[in-house]
């Protein structure tokens, strides 16, 4: 009988501690990390767990509200923000984030961002979703009121500063379909943040009032500007940052200028979809990189004569712009350094059929890249049955004398296409007999094969390696 209230004691001591709130014995700032990773819904929820929860959510460093989850019957988005912004005590509020989808709500905006301002908040986020609707302005009186906002991250809204902010600390800004007033607005802006070293913007040029978008920042070291249109229009971009080191551009069609005056530091450029800028210099800009990534065609985009990329180790072609075999002559001629050379397909399912008239002008002499220095090629998606192809691949090999590995893949062909499968293995081995330049380079075909499962239309793929070195054939 003792034995067993003894066993009965101890389960119940047992009991006891599985019941216990451990949760709560954790120190203060465990458990404010632990809620920092949580919605703010449920964090403010937290209040009502026992007295020690009933002011800890108010000590979050990171809030977040959206006016779909954060309404009731009783009070309006902007009430539950305001609240929750006055009775927050953190010194320092990381980050704050909101998202408004309804225009009356955001009349409010600028008690928001005056009381988060007055918190320190270092990271602010303001997407208001605008549906068509008219865009709400970002209130400019506040906007030289804040030395510890670091990132800045708004969408849909109207800025219009007539004088310049004062940003000391901002090192990242994002603006997402942001309207600006006038030129002078998005000076006033750039120039107001002497730390900036981060903007991304994305545009339709069409919805704003801005000529020339300059960006004229000494710090800035990575830009990213995507445009979402394909309208003629005067104006376009002039860039003049000393420091930039990361440049990223797509969408740019009939624009009357893109500068980049100055970019002594750039490291690594991607350009896609630029096309028709009646004065432009855009290839010219882009001497220094070590690593460029070009989607544009020599049609459409001025390739100036002479142009020497001297410390370009790194080149990514699509070969689906129209004439991209010429662009990539050029390339090669003027890139004496260049490492490594990759050529990819972009369209990977679809027939180039604007490529019927190829007309490839060979460089009149071998460039020095390919005598000297190129030890990869990377084709992906490589059209295996184009002979126009096979001619730009057999030329790269033949004359890569320094090439140690080259990696062709072919686009997948269906399992129960046996005769295609046959002619790709035909086309793939004439290629690999041609190779005479690197006695040591490994050439790797990758040809993969996909069969449709009978429970649906997804795919499965097979790979299939081949590997051929100093011109024997092994199968991997």
């Amino acid at each position: 009988m003792e034995q067993r209230c003894k066993i009965g004691g101890e389960s119940l001591r047992n009991r006891n501690s599985v019941n216990e709130d451990r949760i709560s014995e954790l120190p203060e700032a465990l458990l404010l990390e632990i809620l920092s990773s949580l919605p703010t819904e449920n964090v403010i929820a937290t209040s009502v767990l026992s007295k020690r929860w009933r002011s800890l959510w108010k000590m979050v460093p990171k809030l977040e509200f959206d006016s779909k989850i954060h309404k009731s019957e009783h009070h309006r988005f902007s009430e539950i923000v305001c609240r929750s912004l006055l009775s927050h005590k953190a010194p320092v509020l990381e980050s704050l984030s909101l998202v408004v989808r309804d225009k009356t709500e955001a009349l409010d905006i600028g008690i928001w961002v005056g009381i988060a301002f007055s918190h320190h908040v270092r990271k602010f986020v303001l997407d208001l979703w605008n549906k068509g609707e008219r865009l709400v302005k970002f209130p400019s009186v506040l906007c030289s009121c804040s030395n510890t906002l670091e990132v800045l991250i708004l969408e849909d809204i109207i800025i219009d500063l007539p004088s310049r902010v004062c940003f000391k600390s901002l090192r990242e800004l994002h603006l997402y379909y942001v309207e600006f007033k006038d030129d002078e607005s998005v000076f006033n802006l750039l120039c107001g943040c002497p730390t900036l070293q981060d903007l991304v913007v994305f545009r339709h040029p069409n919805m704003d009032m801005v000529d020339t978008f300059t960006i004229a920042v000494p710090s800035l070291q990575r830009l990213t500007i995507e445009e979402n249109n394909a309208v003629m229009r005067e104006g376009g971009y002039v860039i003049n940052a000393p420091s930039l080191k990361y440049l990223n551009i797509k969408g740019f069609s009939g624009l009357e200028c893109f500068l980049v005056e100055n970019a002594p530091e750039l490291v690594e450029a991607k350009i896609i979809y630029v096309s028709e800028i009646t004065y432009e210099k855009i290839l010219e800009s882009l001497t220094s990189a070590k690593r460029l990534s070009l989607r544009i065609s020599p049609l459409e985009i001025k390739y100036p004569t002479g142009i020497i990329f001297y410390r370009l180790l790194y080149l990514e072609l699509t070969t689906n712009e129209s004439e991209w075999w010429n662009l990539l002559s050029l390339m090669l001629d003027g890139s004496p350094q260049l490492q490594n050379l990759k050529l990819i397909d972009s369209w990977p399912y679809r027939d180039k059929d604007c490529l019927v008239d190829w007309k490839w002008n060979q460089p009149k002499r071998v460039p020095e890249c390919l005598l000297l220095h190129l030890e990869t090629f990377v084709w992906t998606k490589y059209e295996w049955q184009r002979e126009e192809e096979k001619e730009v691949a057999a030329y790269i090999l033949k004359n890569a004398r320094r090439l140690k590995k080259a990696t062709i893949s072919t686009k997948p062909i269906e399992s129960k296409q046996l005769e295609k499968l046959e002619k790709r293995r035909e086309m793939l081995n004439e290629l690999a007999s041609e190779v005479k330049a690197s006695v040591s380079c490994q050439l790797v075909f990758e040809a993969d094969t996909f069969s449709y499962r009978h429970s649906g239309p997804r795919r499965v793929v097979v790979p299939h390696t081949f590997s051929v070195t100093l011109g024997t054939t092994e199968k991997e």
